[in-house]
């Protein structure tokens, strides 16, 4: 089971600075800060080179840290748009959220 570690009263805002914090950390991105990470670019093939290997990796990443799972390849072309629309996939999905 997975443990959802958000706070209940996250906001969009300070989940994507989480968001960015997380990614820099599990691609190991010496040369990137949370900062250089565009919000509402291109997640996937965007300024980060992210791929489908690391979108598998931040797939694992939201279920163990956040317990959402993403049910097909058309939601992840959706839920991996940018980084502002996969905050609001976990918000909007994730157990440990209220809205």
């Amino acid at each position: 089971m997975a443990t959802c570690s958000m706070p209940l009263d996250m906001n969009i805002e300070a989940l994507i600075e989480a968001l960015k914090i997380k990614i820099v950390s599990i691609f190991k991105l010496p040369d990137v800060t949370p900062d250089d990470i565009p919000v509402d670019g291109e997640l996937v093939g965007g300024v980060l080179d992210i791929d489908s290997i690391d979108v598998l990796e931040l797939i694992i990443m939201l279920r163990k840290d956040y317990g959402v799972v993403i049910k097909n390849k058309e939601q992840g072309k959706i839920v991996f748009a940018s980084l502002r629309s996969l905050a609001a996939f976990i918000l909007e999905t994730s157990p440990g959220f209220i809205s």
